[in-house]
Parts: structure tokens; sequence; C-alpha cells
């Protein structure tokens, strides 16, 4: 019997745990071990509490991975994204990672992520019309 194929854009908590699972277990196969880790800095409101941005990622493999960094508006250009930055690699670094990597969209920080040594290797165009989304890397 073959098996049925579901297309969602909400997978539950438990169908992503069962494909993270399983890779898990693969890569541990193939590779004797795993080590894969989120990697979170939150920014939160000191009056509330409430996370209002922050960085997401993970390590893994040497690698880490810099998926999501938002800042408020409100709170840029007063040295908290350098900082943040700083911690995530010195965490990255922590972990036996000596590589980075991140992919923006030209719209957004592909200059900021130059300035803190990170180099492109591929782009991909996006719309909206002459937007790409930058593949950048560094060495930590």
């Amino acid at each position: 019997m073959d098996p049925v194929l579901t297309l969602t854009d909400a997978a539950d908590a438990e169908a992503k745990a069962a494909i993270s699972e399983g890779l898990r277990d693969y890569n541990r196969e193939q590779a004797g071990f795993t080590d894969g880790r989120g990697l979170s800095i939150l920014i939160s409101d000191p009056a509330t509490g409430k996370v209002v941005g922050g960085l997401t990622g993970w390590t893994s493999y040497g690698v880490f991975f810099l998926d999501l960094f938002h800042i408020p508006a409100d709170m840029r250009r007063r040295g908290l994204g350098d900082r943040i930055m700083r911690m995530a690699e010195d965490e990255a670094r922590s972990r036996g990672c000596t590589k980075a990597v991140v992919y923006t969209i030209t719209f957004q920080a592909p200059a900021y992520c130059e300035r803190h040594g990170y180099t492109r290797f591929g782009t991909v165009e996006v719309p909206p019309p002459g937007a790409s989304r930058v593949h950048l890397q560094k060495t930590l």
C-alpha cells in the first residue's frame, strides 16, 4: 500500500518531531554522532517581559546557521544588533563551530552581514522585481 502524502502549510509539533528525529537518527548512523542544537538570543521589553525581537538559528556539525534576526525599529542604531551577532557567534564558537551561514534578501540585511565579515557565495532572484536572496558565509 502506498503511503499517504499530505501537503500542508501548518505541520503540527508531532509531525515536525517525526521528521526531525528521523533525520537526526539518519545523521547519527552516517556520522556516528549528532550535535544539532537551537541557538536563540531574545530581546524582551523590560516593562512587560514580552519578546519583541531577537535572533534564532542552530548549530550542527561545525556550522552556525543564522535563521531569523529582527530588531524592532525603535531599538535600532544603538549597537544592539552588533551585540547580538557577537553573542551568537561566540556561542557558536564555544560549540565548536568554525563556519557561519546566513541568507537574507537584498532589501533586508546583506550589507549588515558583510560589515560583520560575511561574504556572498550565491544569489537567487526573488520577488519583488530586482530583489534576490543573498547567501553569505563566514569563517568563525
